[in-house]
């Protein structure tokens, strides 16, 4: 059984709480949010895995605990800065981190057929990300927007264009249009369009609930902790096992 701490008890930490509470592998050992953090401060090792659905500010007193106890973590906290992100890396060297911005099984096979269809299609093909989620979503764009954005552009050779608005002039050739949509109650959907001389591909995934990001987190877990201490993605764990991180 996997003994499970939750760092983070809103919507997306009580979902994780529920489906594990639901599975016989599982058990929730307890769970801290930005009221009660103090009590990490003495708080010894007593799970085997840190999921994090929180807030960025939780990051770094999480980030000392799980320096002195060793316990492996899955973040997949959203909203994240390059600083943020620089001290998960960081703990890679010490523990295995998991960390995505989307755990949807569906969206980690999303991010690999992108990466491909930007790499077969080449520079006559224009890339637009569109992502839409619920009227309360606080960023934008979306993390699961930048992963996609990651994946079409590793090289970080075109612009970023997040709207447009007057007069834009022509499109660019290295500039990709990155576009929020807020409204009603929608989990998530992200479209990548490329579009070429008189032809046009469409990725989209749609998610109808929370539920599909939870499930994608306890998926992963039991991968994360046949890991060697690494800086993990989603995709990588699923489909190519794991190796040595990044």
């Amino acid at each position: 059984m996997i003994r499970i701490l939750l760092s983070g008890t809103g919507r997306m930490g009580q979902m994780v709480g529920q489906l594990a509470g639901e599975d016989l592998r599982f058990q929730v050992v307890g769970g801290v949010h930005r009221e009660n953090l103090s009590v990490l401060q003495n708080l010894g090792p007593v799970a085997d895995l840190v999921i994090d659905f929180s807030h960025r500010e939780m990051l770094p007193p999480l980030a000392a605990y799980l320096r002195r106890t060793g316990t492996p973590l899955l973040c997949g906290t959203t909203g994240l800065l390059e600083e943020h992100v620089s001290l998960l890396r960081q703990l890679g060297e010490r523990i295995p981190v998991l960390y995505g911005a989307n755990f949807s099984i569906g969206v980690a096979v999303l991010r690999r057929l992108a990466a491909q269809a930007a790499a077969a299609l080449g520079e006559d093909f224009d890339i637009e990300i569109v992502e839409t989620h619920h009227n309360q979503k606080a960023d934008a764009p979306s993390g699961t927007a930048r992963l996609l954005l990651e994946a079409v552009d590793p090289g970080h050779a075109h612009q970023p264009v997040y709207g447009r608005e007057g007069l834009c002039g022509p499109r660019k050739k290295k500039e990709i249009g990155v576009h929020a949509l807020r409204g009603g109650t929608v989990a998530g959907t992200h479209t990548l369009s490329f579009l070429g001389p008189e032809e046009e591909l469409e990725l989209t995934h749609r998610a109808e609930s929370r539920r599909v990001f939870a499930a994608g987190a306890l998926r992963a877990a039991p991968l994360l902790l046949e890991q060697a201490p690494g800086y993990y993605t989603l995709d990588q764990l699923l489909f190519e096992g794991g190796s040595h991180g990044r």
